[in-house]
């Protein structure tokens, strides 16, 4: 049961919001529900998620790889839960999924895709990236590129460590 309760959606303050989640989202998913608690806070991570997950020029499976990397290392099973299926459907494989915990001695991702995980790495376990991290991770990529994988990677940090915080699970939804 997540720590603070979840915001009443019919309360007229959140309508107009809880609208234009369900038009961009297809639902109020609980990290919505609990965001809605702060009308000003959830209007403003809402327009910034949308930024990162539909304005990018990411790959759609790069992006849900580092989303669930950040999600394995950071132990925030709800993003796990909500990710894994779009990460299929963009693109990643269940064997890629499995492998992710363990990446490092997998076979199952190119070279671009191993120096985005350990950049991935990098910036959610120790902030600050070595240098050989990021020279590694920079040939793959223009710099606008480069730019959304570090805005990706640095969002979903801040997503998973709000869910963690206020102990937002997939169990509260049943």
């Amino acid at each position: 049961m997540a720590r603070l309760p979840y915001a009443d959606l019919a309360h007229p303050e959140v309508s107009p919001l809880v609208e234009q989640i369900v038009a961009e989202r297809g639902s109020v998913l609980l990290l919505y529900q609990m965001l809605l608690q702060s009308p000003p806070v959830a209007r403003g991570w809402l327009n910034h998620l949308t930024g990162i997950r539909h304005n990018s020029s990411l790959t759609g499976d790069l992006r849900e790889m580092v989303i669930m990397r950040i999600a394995i290392v950071n132990r925030a099973p709800y993003e796990a839960d909500q990710h894994a299926p779009i990460a299929l459907k963009e693109g990643m494989t269940q064997a890629q999924l499995d492998d992710l915990p363990q990446w490092e001695s997998s076979s199952l991702f190119s070279d671009k895709e191993r120096a985005v995980l350990a950049y991935a790495d990098a910036m959610t376990r120790h902030v600050q990236v070595p240098d050989e991290v990021f020279a590694a991770v920079k040939p793959h990529f223009e710099p606008r590129q480069l730019v959304e994988l570090t805005a990706t990677i640095a969002t979903y940090n801040m997503v998973s460590r709000f869910l963690e915080a206020l102990e937002i699970h997939t169990a509260d939804g049943h």
